[in-house]
């Protein structure tokens, strides 16, 4: 992996982590543009690049995070599925992570739910914060799980969770970003440990390099995304995500080859 490489791969990853677009799928379509091959090394920095953006939402939010235990014990519930599930299916995620073709297929069809979502939650547009039981810590965690396909959106599967649970987009957004951190943490240091042997004096420096651009652009496009969801709601999202699917599909169809190889 090149220093360009790793500069471009970390700018995607910061716009797309918090973005109800799918980072991962995002960083997969775009090491299949760079022609980039999958390695051991890859495969870490596609996902440890992810605890840079995380560090983003620790520094904004940083106050939310000496609140009480209370807020730390309803993450953990919330984190629970996500970590069983991900132990259970590593070995069969990490093959679908290859696959461009999946992500096409998921960014359309999540893309399909995003258009109408706003029209679906309509009720919870104006709804109080309010402070979130245990029970809907774990059902938002749930959606969590679906997300580890890649191409569904961590971020759009944990929000349309809350807002199932009567929360506001601003107010399930938020606790999305909370839920990134203890997720995004455990799948990087666990991916770290499995491919440790990956990471040597000659690309630390790259991993870390990556990790930094993460966080800095993570930092504007957390902000940036609150006040337009808000404002606007997921519909372009849902639009955006179906024109990338269609082309890389159409693409596929056509024999251009975006798979890592």
């Amino acid at each position: 992996m090149s220093w360009i490489h790793a500069l471009i791969i970390a700018i995607v990853e910061g716009i797309t982590e918090f973005l109800p677009v799918s980072s991962t799928g995002h960083m997969i379509i775009t090491e299949g543009i760079l022609g980039m091959k999958s390695n051991d090394f890859t495969q870490a920095f596609l996902i440890n690049i992810q605890f840079g953006a995380i560090l983003s939402v620790v520094v904004l939010y940083w106050k939310r995070f000496f609140q009480s235990f209370k807020f730390y014990y309803k993450l953990f519930v919330a984190f629970l599925p996500a970590a069983v599930f991900g132990l259970l299916l590593n070995d069969y995620i990490d093959s679908l992570l290859e696959s461009v073709y999946v992500v096409a297929i998921m960014l359309v069809l999540g893309g399909i739910v995003l258009v109408f979502i706003d029209r679906w939650f309509k009720d919870t547009e104006n709804v109080p914060e309010r402070e979130m039981s245990y029970l809907d810590a774990l059902k938002i965690g749930f959606f969590q799980v679906i997300a580890m396909i890649p191409g569904v959106s961590r971020s759009a599967a944990t929000i349309i969770g809350g807002m199932t649970q009567k929360y506001s987009k601003k107010q399930a957004a938020e606790f999305s970003f909370f839920l990134a951190v203890p997720t995004m943490f455990a799948a990087s240091a666990y991916k770290l440990l499995k491919n440790y042997h990956a990471i040597n004096s000659d690309n630390i420096s790259i991993l870390i390099f990556g990790n930094v651009i993460a966080f800095l652009v993570a930092l504007v496009a957390i902000k940036s995304f609150i006040s337009f969801l808000t404002k606007h709601g997921f519909a372009i999202f849902g639009y955006y995500r179906i024109l990338v699917g269609v082309v890389i599909i159409v693409l596929y169809y056509f024999g251009v080859n975006l798979s890592i190889s």
